[in-house]
């Protein structure tokens, strides 16, 4: 059984190291998946054998390096639905690595946009929303993420009801890979502390996607992670 400060510990070194590869995406270096997945693999087996802590990792999130703490939670929420929902070993694995890097295209836009905590402006809005082209782009060539990851990817923002991006796909073409990564992102940006917005707790933001987004995510997926996190456990506040 490990402590909360010694998982915490090892979740703060994966994202100062993840960090550190994408200031080298900003600087055109190539991404090393196999250096991402050294980063990864320890804690997606630390959080798949304590899953009470998944409750918390909005907790550990920091509104300062958000980026960064963003795409490490992502990377463990996605292989704990994945897991959750019956998906072989293999496939949790990828999908922890597709959160990961899901959002590793933002080197791409100017980083004055993504560290601006006002609202953005449309113009500043479609530029962010290139973001997920990046990605996909970024990884094309890999062949250590499968194919379905790096369509996931492409399509992490695109939404069942035709209003994501970035081609407005709709329920027939948007896979369920995409769907688990869409859910995970969602879902940590509400219950995390931004910058220009205080956080909800996880069991009203399960509410929140399931009511005020009704439509737009997979119910498989959202009761998954509501069977892993938003069922509040004894003793809680």
């Amino acid at each position: 059984e490990m402590k909360t400060e010694d998982i915490k510990e090892q979740y703060n070194q994966a994202v100062t190291n993840y960090k550190k590869e994408f200031i080298g995406w900003r600087a055109g270096i190539r991404i090393d998946i196999a250096k991402i997945r050294t980063i990864i693999i320890p804690l997606l087996e630390t959080f798949s054998k304590q899953k009470q802590m998944l409750a918390l990792l909005n907790e550990f999130s920091d509104s300062e390096d958000y980026l960064y703490h963003h795409s490490i939670t992502v990377g463990i929420l996605a292989s704990a639905i994945s897991k959750e929902m019956g998906f072989s070993v293999g496939q949790t694995l990828q999908m922890g690595l597709a959160g990961v890097l899901a959002d590793c295209g933002m080197a791409k836009i100017d980083p004055s946009i993504i560290e601006k905590s006002a609202f953005l402006t449309q113009a500043e809005f479609n530029e962010v929303k290139k973001h997920t082209v990046y990605s996909y782009q970024m990884l094309r060539e890999t062949p250590l993420l499968r194919q379905e990851m790096k369509l996931a990817i492409f399509q992490n923002h695109e939404r069942l009801d035709g209003s994501g991006y970035p081609r407005a796909d709709t329920l027939r073409e948007i896979t369920i890979f995409s769907q688990i990564l869409a859910v995970a992102d969602v879902f940590h940006a509400m219950t995390s502390e931004r910058i220009y917005r205080e956080k909800e707790l996880p069991f009203k933001v399960i509410e929140l996607i399931k009511e005020e987004e009704f439509g737009k995510f997979d119910l498989n997926v959202v009761q998954a992670l509501q069977k892993l996190v938003g069922n509040l456990s004894i003793g809680m506040k």
